[in-house]
């Protein structure tokens, strides 16, 4: 019998090997990817964040949320309601297509014209996740005088589209969902009620005017929240220390003359300062809580320091050898910071933090004046403030002066090619290793002197990965980079000295094409084999320089600018964006980067070494154990591996993107 060359043999990788997964199925078979599966909050969070978005944008007053007995989860809003007409490409119901398609939702059009001007981001796989993960979904749309139904089951349509007349009791407008989440999904079905209350609350304090409410059925319990002030009652609830000076409340928006940044955008912000307890810090973005903060918290630590930092010099308080710092102001800072940005770029499908660059010059382009005028208007209150500042930092410098002590004598002499930084505080000491003399330039002028070292590196480094250990100082380059940053070689059962480590980050910073790709890997086989400990303590990272920079014309009262992409990916979303803000096709340029040379030191700040706006990846071995992962590294580096090498390439070579 002849066989059927289509057919696929057992281990055979062919065109039959390719599976495309349709609709929701890549949210089922990878939840994780878009939302927390420790517990079902995220999946409600989604529900209710479109209708805080509806009350965001002037449509509704009312949010409701009521917990059922069977577990299911229903939030109700009055908001305009989710349409239900054919949408004109699809064919097929609006409100199906929120409910089943990734990708599709009413916050994509922004600007003039938008169903949503400010909305918490543009992933739009919200409610299409939770449906997916949802047993059972019930929606109804109240909307133009008719009422829409649809249900679903793990994310199928299982009862189509059902319109009837709207009656007497039935809503104005507004959307009603019930989900009933898929407990295999979730390590555990229940709610965290401590966190769905503070999430509840936070949306009420943060849309004062908006009421909240939140039943359970079980207990027959109702709470409610309704503020019609501003986060300074919030936030001095929440505080355990007894604030040093009053609190400092303020907002701050773009109107529509400003040249930088769209109209509405801005943010408001309360912040205490206290001696003792722990402090209290809470971001928003568009009234979605950033738990892991973002670009945003950095605006507003950026805005706090140069205002006290102005005030200080001002009034001449600083003492002589006193160095101020960042954290020495931040350090002692609670804060509710709510910011509304216009197109939101979060980090990760469930938005714990924020991304966009520009968040940070628009939060500390509102803070500092706005703190300098209410400094220099209660210069007591000011004082204090500095004073508490100066002591943070005193402390902080007689820290690191006693380690340095510890230290003692007997250290190695450093490297004449490392400029080192002026900090000996390990919790923000980082050195840079450098791909090139001329990349080490122009990092060595762009860098914070206070707490970022930079040490260029020659050429390719050795492979060490069949280098014995005692043979490794033979070697200038890695001589160099052991001895800057203070700790011997040393294998994965041993128990290294650290107390010489003069870096709490060591980061590896190469170009971002081909050539850049393979000394970051020589690096971290270096770290790998020869430092585990640094990997598994976390103080090694790589640095993620961009690809691309574009540069955009002037459009309507927006100055000429420029912004920087990692990879094609990120430039085809600039583009999008660019074209979005109506500038006319190929008006913008595109450079591409051949190197870190190429960059100024104002560019290789921006880019890659100033902290609030860079890509810094940790190193980490993640789920895979230390022996898996060394068995991997042996195939990729040694010696006398191309035959394993050979059939890794053949097995997973679809997988690698190819820069030529």
């Amino acid at each position: 019998m002849a066989s059927n060359p289509s057919s696929q043999r057992a281990g055979e990788y062919s065109e039959g090997s390719i599976r495309v997964l349709k609709g929701l199925e890549p949210v089922k078979q990878r939840p994780g990817m878009y939302t927390r599966t420790d517990n079902p909050l995220h999946v409600i969070q989604e529900v209710l964040d479109n209708s805080a978005d509806e009350a965001l944008a002037g449509h509704g007053k009312k949010i409701r949320v009521t917990l059922h007995a069977d577990g299911s989860v229903t939030v109700d809003d009055d908001g305009r309601g989710i349409p239900f007409g054919m949408h004109p490409e699809e064919k097929a119901p609006v409100i199906e297509l929120v409910f089943t398609r990734l990708h599709a939702g009413g916050k994509f059009d922004k600007g003039k014209g938008g169903a949503y001007n400010f909305s918490g981001g543009l992933h739009g796989v919200g409610v299409s996740v939770t449906n997916a993960l949802a047993k059972r979904l019930e929606a109804t749309s109240f909307r133009d005088g008719r009422v829409a139904r649809m249900v679903f089951e793990a994310g199928d349509v299982t009862e189509p589209l059902q319109l009837r007349n709207a009656i007497e009791g039935d809503r104005r407008s507004g959307t009603s969902v019930r989900v009933w989440p898929d407990a295999k999904y979730f390590e555990t079905a229940a709610l965290p009620m401590a966190d769905l209350v503070h999430l509840l609350r936070s949306k009420a304090v943060l849309m004062p005017g908006v009421s909240v409410t939140l039943t359970t059925e079980k207990t027959r319990d109702t709470q409610s929240w309704l503020y019609k002030g501003g986060l300074r009652d919030y936030l001095t609830q929440a505080l355990s220390g007894d604030p040093v000076i009053p609190l400092f409340e303020a907002e701050a928006f773009a109107d529509a003359s400003h040249d930088s940044f769209a109209e509405g955008e801005g943010a408001q912000w309360c912040v205490a300062f206290t001696e003792d307890g722990n402090p209290v810090r809470e971001s928003y973005v568009n009234l979605i809580p950033t738990s892991a903060g973002g670009t945003h918290e950095s605006g507003l630590r950026e805005g706090l320091f140069t205002a006290v930092r102005s005030f200080i010099e001002l009034h001449a308080l600083l003492p002589k050898g006193v160095k101020l710092l960042p954290e020495d102001v931040f350090a002692r800072a609670s804060y509710v910071l709510s910011a509304k940005v216009l197109d939101p770029q979060f980090q990760g499908q469930i938005k714990e933090r924020l991304n966009s660059r520009d968040a940070v010059r628009l939060v500390a382009g509102f803070v500092r004046p706005a703190l300098e005028l209410w400094l220099n208007q209660h210069v007591e209150y000011g004082r204090k403030l500095a004073e508490l500042a100066i002591k943070a930092a005193q402390t902080r410098q007689k820290a690191g002066q006693k380690v340095e002590k510890r230290k003692g004598s007997g250290v190695a002499v450093l490297p004449g090619k490392l400029t080192d930084c002026e900090s000996r505080d390990l919790a923000h000491n980082e050195v840079f290793l450098v791909e090139g003399d001329s990349a080490g330039g122009s990092a060595k002028m762009g860098r914070d002197k206070e707490s970022q070292a930079i040490l260029p590196l020659r050429g390719k480094v050795l492979n060490t990965w069949e280098v014995d250990r005692d043979r490794l100082f033979a070697n200038t380059e890695i001589h160099d980079i052991a001895v800057a940053i203070g700790v011997d070689p040393h294998g994965p059962a041993d128990t290294p000295d650290l107390s010489g480590l003069r870096y709490g980050k060591v980061c590896i910073l190469s170009d971002a094409d081909v050539d850049g790709s393979h000394i970051q890997v020589l690096l971290l086989t270096l770290f790998f084999r020869h430092f585990p400990k640094l990997v598994e303590n976390g103080n090694v990272y790589v640095a993620r320089p961009p690809l691309f920079r574009v540069d955009a014309p002037a459009r309507g009262k927006k100055p000429a600018s420029k912004a920087y992409a990692l990879d094609a990916g990120e430039l085809t979303a600039i583009l999008d964006k660019l074209r979005k803000e109506g500038v006319r096709e190929n008006a913008w340029s595109i450079s591409r980067f051949k190197g870190l040379g190429e960059m100024n030191a104002e560019q290789l700040w921006d880019t890659t070494l100033n902290p609030d706006t860079r890509r810094l990846l940790p190193v980490h071995l993640g789920d895979i154990d230390f022996g898996r992962t060394e068995l991997l590294i042996a195939k990729l580096m040694g010696k006398g591996e191309a035959a394993a090498r050979r059939e890794l390439m053949e097995l997973h070579g679809d997988t690698v993107e190819v820069d030529i």
